[in-house]
């Protein structure tokens, strides 16, 4: 990463950024989602269970397959360290995109495939796949519902206190999607969204911002869900801030992948330490904000059209503001806990960086601007998502 010396955004004031010492730092962990694509033409290519079986023999389970043959996952390991975060994902991007290359295709991360594939989409083998694709045809009966996120998870304690963190954070959570926003193009146009991913994956259930609930009241909804029918299981409940039913964390499932990876570390660092700033309020009793549905999602809605280059809506204030004023008061919220866990400097540095870009969106966009050709965009990609 660059050595360059950025002054500090948005006015944070650092004697308001301490919390209690004695504190660790919380893990974090990270999945990604890639797009493999045919190397000549640049549309989705059915290669990812060769990729995924090739690349096991080096990354064993830190590699997975996605919902669609022309898909992939890799996962992190949970580390307390932003740095070590990295290094580990250049490696697993590195691993897959030289195991693709073998297979013939490109490794790209975006939120939607930019080119149209040339034949209808394949849903990889397995009985959970078979089951989702047969009980929701509609979804899965054409590259609209291949999406590509990047999941990011904080250690907890558990249930309980992932659920009380899913109740604070929800009010942040749209700032955190804009400056994710990497999917404006979509089976070969512009779909005038910045994160097209954002509105294709809210057609499946499940899928939005999490309720207020507490432990009794999540095990009573999730089973009411699974038992009518509305869920296949569990592991559909897709909201954008929920307890994983696997291992302890809360996940938070509201960003595009993204090809920069300092975008990625800067999502990372802004979910850690929103979460460590709001604990100790969590442990004094404050009452998370009661929300009101509508405008949660109005401002869900408002993140994906726009990205960091229009309007936003701030759900607590109950305010229209420049989606960039939003990310700055993420970042103000954030500041305590970032800076107890010694990544204040690095977040207002990357913070700088994807506002002076306009984030992945933008660069799509500029480098689709360039020649007006796709393809472009598609090798931009690629260079990005294999950039360290």
């Amino acid at each position: 990463m660059s050595s360059m010396v950025i002054a500090p955004v948005c006015g944070i004031d650092r004697a308001r950024t301490t919390l209690p010492q004695g504190r660790r730092s919380l893990t974090v962990g990270v999945e990604e989602e890639f797009l493999l694509v045919d190397r000549r033409a640049g549309l989705p290519v059915a290669r990812g269970p060769c990729v995924v079986k090739a690349a096991t023999a080096a990354l064993g389970e830190q590699v997975q397959a996605e919902f669609f043959t022309a898909q992939v996952e890799v996962c992190t390991r949970p580390t307390p360290d932003l740095v070590e975060l990295r290094s580990e994902l250049a490696l697993l991007r590195k691993v897959m995109g030289e195991v693709a290359a073998s297979e013939g295709c490109l490794l790209v991360a975006t939120g939607t495939p930019v080119i149209p594939p040339g034949s209808p989409p394949t849903v990889t083998p397995g009985e959970r796949y078979g089951r989702m694709a047969a009980r929701w045809p509609s979804l899965v009966g054409s590259y609209d519902g291949m999406v590509c996120g990047c999941h990011i998870h904080v250690g907890v304690t558990g249930h309980a206190q992932a659920l009380a963190l899913a109740n604070h954070m929800r009010p942040w959570l749209s700032a955190l999607q804009a400056l994710a926003a990497n999917s404006p193009f979509s089976l070969g146009r512009d779909s005038g969204w910045a994160s097209r991913r954002s509105l294709e994956h809210a057609r499946w259930p499940g899928v939005g911002p999490a309720p207020l609930l507490d432990e009794v009241g999540y095990e009573r909804l999730a089973g009411h869900l699974v038992k009518t029918g509305t869920l296949l299981d569990r592991r559909m409940i897709y909201w954008y801030a929920r307890p994983s039913e696997h291992v302890p964390t809360l996940e938070i499932r509201v960003c595009d992948v993204n090809a920069d990876l300092d975008v990625v570390l800067l999502l990372t660092a802004l979910v850690r330490g929103l979460a460590t700033a709001l604990l100790p309020e969590i442990e004094d009793g404050r009452p998370p904000p009661d929300l009101p549905a509508g405008l949660l999602h109005a401002a869900h809605r408002l993140a994906a059209r726009h990205g960091l280059a229009g309007e936003g809506l701030d759900p607590a204030r109950e305010e229209y503001v420049p989606a960039l004023t939003l990310t700055e008061r993420l970042l103000a919220r954030a500041a305590p806990g970032l800076a107890a866990a010694g990544d204040l400097e690095l977040a207002d540095e990357l913070f700088h960086r994807v506002r002076s870009s306009g984030g992945g969106a933008a660069r799509q966009r500029a480098a689709y601007l360039r020649r007006g050709r796709l393809g472009d965009v598609v090798s931009e990609l690629v260079r990005a998502t294999a950039a360290d």
